[in-house]
């Protein structure tokens, strides 16, 4: 590792880091503790400073939270911004695929995509601008078993040369303060220099969150919509050598189903409800590519403001899940509830999108004393509001 001189407040992390690191048996008691009673603490503080007990019981639990993200989450090191950032690991070896030789990783935070390119056999030269995060990034290299590969480099990706060499970066989204900002700009780096990034390296991968504002920011590249389990999760910018054709696409993992196209080329047709809806992949929804699902797929849209889809027969398709329509009512509290008490429902699981819905005051009204689960989907049909009965379908397999 190599770079700038950390400030007083690095160096105060970086010297926590190493100290807690030669006492495993402190993250061995902590561990076995199981929680962050003031107890707990008590004890601990008999034997070790308190400063450090604090922060033994904060990696503790950050593993916990990272066994979502992470395989190695238990033998991994984080600070609580970097994890909230931080690529799950399918993910991240899913962009991996796309890169091969050196690849630069700018902003490189915990490591996560650093993992996964060494994985993918690529060697990496991660920079991020904190040498405690650097130290994390190198130890979670180590932990994965790929640590010849990556290389830390503590500095101003900013400032840093660019090689001929693919980049990845994943800019700081909460440069302006504690909340993280949808907007490209408040980005650090911001939107200029990420603009100027697509020209100046030969290739590579920006990515961005799913809820900002990147439409009509990268006019030349691949924008990649990717969820996980349901969840969009990233907008990927390919550029340069790494972009496939210059059009939109949406990725559903774990399963690996793909979607590309330009949906303003494609037009579904519109259609009363019928035997049964489908809710598109939040990755198809924020890609824009809901007609060109539709069509694909053989279904038809409720509404031309509304994302849901209505067919004749199932579907099997990562792109969608799937229901089957018991009963279409008028969105009307007293309906619903007297549909609800003919029926044998012992529980509901309610979903809208753009009818504002208080899902937990709906619930508490509907009679649900029987036994089968049920589906309430709020959508708007040829433009009305309406209350959809549903049993969900089995996911694609």
């Amino acid at each position: 590792m190599s770079g700038r001189h950390p400030a007083a407040d690095d160096w105060r992390q970086w010297d926590l880091l190493h100290q807690l690191r030669d006492r495993p048996e402190l993250l061995d008691a902590a561990t076995a503790a199981g929680g962050e009673s003031l107890q707990v603490q008590r004890k601990m503080r008999r034997d070790y400073p308190a400063e450090l007990v604090r922060a033994a019981l904060t990696l503790v639990e950050l593993r916990d939270k990272a066994t979502s993200k992470f395989s190695a989450a238990d033998r991994m090191w984080f600070d609580r911004q970097g994890l909230e950032q931080a690529t799950s690991e399918v993910v991240a070896a899913h962009k991996a695929r796309r890169f091969s030789g050196t690849v630069l990783d700018l902003c490189g935070g915990c490591g996560a995509e650093a993992l996964a390119g060494a994985g993918a056999g690529c060697d990496v030269v991660a920079v991020d601008r904190h040498p405690a995060t650097c130290l994390r990034a190198a130890w979670n290299a180590e932990a994965a078993a790929v640590g010849k590969r990556v290389q830390l480099i503590c500095g101003d990706v900013e400032q840093f040369p660019l090689s001929p060499h693919w980049v990845h970066i994943d800019p700081d989204r909460r440069a302006t303060g504690p909340a993280r900002s949808v907007r490209l700009e408040d980005y650090r780096p911001g939107l200029e220099f990420l603009q100027e990034l697509t020209q100046r390296a030969s290739g590579g991968a920006i990515k961005l969150s799913p809820a900002s504002n990147f439409g009509g920011k990268f006019p030349d590249c691949e924008i990649e919509l990717v969820s996980l389990h349901g969840e969009c999760k990233e907008a990927t910018v390919w550029f340069g050598e790494a972009a496939g054709p210059k059009t939109w696409r949406a990725t559903v993992l774990p399963d690996g189903a793909t979607l590309t196209g330009n949906d303003l080329e494609v037009f579904a047709e519109q259609s009363p409800l019928r035997e049964f809806l489908f809710d598109p992949d939040p990755a198809v929804v924020r890609a824009g590519l809901i007609d060109l699902a539709a069509c694909e797929l053989g279904l038809a849209r409720l509404d031309d403001a509304e994302e849901y889809l209505t067919g004749d027969r199932p579907v099997q398709s990562p792109w969608v899940r799937g229901f089957e329509v018991l009963a279409d009512l008028p969105n009307n509290d007293k309906e619903i509830r007297r549909y609800f008490r003919q029926q044998d429902f012992g529980q509901v699981e309610i979903k809208c999108r753009h009818i504002p819905v208080q899902a937990e005051a709906v619930r508490k009204k509907l009679p649900l004393t029987g036994s089968r689960p049920a589906v309430l989907i709020f959508a708007r049909v040829a433009g009305k509001a309406r209350a959809v009965v549903c049993r969900r379908l089995p996911a694609a397999q």
